[in-house]
């Protein structure tokens, strides 16, 4: 038995996190756009808006514009998670807004597994900037 202990990983050149973050940050901004963009679908097809549609869909909007920049803080992904359920929530407006949910869900589990391969990745030090040279 050997008690030698795990040779040490070294620390990522630059942060892995700062990427996924802006990605993050993105498919949020990009969400609210999408979102705002169903008000006139809701209004044609959807039998009409009422105020309280209004209100729900822009604000969930004007969260997401505003939560895409506090990618940093450590709740930031149970967060976006959070809007995901308030979007899918949005269903009961129109089926429209739950196919965007729905998509964007999907988006969101895809984004939460490269966070995953990511945190692997690094705490094996097989990221590119971990990489010793000469090895």
């Amino acid at each position: 038995m050997s008690d030698d202990p795990k040779p040490e990983v070294p620390a990522p050149a630059t942060d892995p996190w700062k990427g996924l973050r802006g990605v993050m940050a993105g498919t949020l901004v990009l969400e609210a756009i999408t979102v705002l963009l169903a008000l006139p679908v809701v209004s044609a097809v959807g039998g009409g808006l009422r105020w309280w549609s209004v209100l729900y869909l822009v604000g969930l909007a004007v969260v997401m514009f505003l939560g895409a920049g506090l990618q940093r803080r450590p709740w930031a992904v149970p967060f976006n998670l959070g809007l995901q359920v308030l979007l899918l929530a949005g269903g009961f407006i129109h089926l429209s807004i739950l196919v965007i949910g729905a998509v964007y869900a999907a988006v969101w589990l895809f984004i939460l597994f490269l966070r995953a391969d990511v945190k692997k990745r690094m705490e094996a030090g097989l990221l590119p900037s971990q990489r010793m040279s000469g090895a």
